[in-house]
């Protein structure tokens, strides 16, 4: 099934304050920006660390999550409708999906049921320095797999270390 935005899946509940935080990745000016070497450099460890299919540093706008770093995919963005992302950010800290097929949000995505078939996904939160959900640093995998108490804290040191850089402006092209 061809990746378009006429494809429907029901979005999870947008956050109360889902304009603000479409405003702060906007201020944020990065969309649409070259991947950064930095930020790279994590996605590659981390995708190194997990054995991942793809690791990606996924930012939330109001209609695609957009990739300013990807390991492992050869997509800029997808559809926000069939974004595991768009859900990750309603989390408190993080989502873990250790079968897509069996998570009744996803076992009909075309990103699981086709290319890249995400079957596995473990997404850490990125936030704004004020606060803001703006996307996630996060593993993709081709089969199920579990998280342990030790991969969860390594995804959430992952996300942390591209959230620095993200807040601090450490953009290098």
């Amino acid at each position: 099934m061809p990746l378009t935005r006429d494809y429907i899946l029901p979005l999870p509940p947008l956050l109360p304050y889902e304009a603000e935080r479409l405003q702060a990745l906007k201020n944020m000016n990065i969309l649409d920006t070259p991947q950064d070497k930095l930020l790279d450099a994590i996605t590659l460890e981390a995708q190194a660390y997990f054995n991942s299919k793809s690791c990606l540093i996924s930012l939330v706008a109001e209609d695609r999550q957009w990739f300013k770093s990807k390991q492992g995919l050869d997509a800029k963005q997808t559809p926000r409708n069939i974004s595991f992302c768009t859900y990750a950010i309603a989390e408190e800290e993080y989502l873990i999906v250790p079968d897509s097929l069996a998570d009744e949000r996803f076992a009909n995505n075309p990103l699981v049921t086709g290319p890249p078939y995400i079957l596995a996904y473990a997404g850490s939160i990125l936030h704004t320095a004020n606060g803001y959900e703006v996307g996630t640093f996060c593993v993709l995998f081709d089969k199920p797999r579990t998280f342990s108490d030790e991969d969860i804290a390594a995804l959430k040191r992952f996300g942390a270390a591209a959230e620095k850089v993200l807040i601090e402006g450490y953009i290098f092209e």
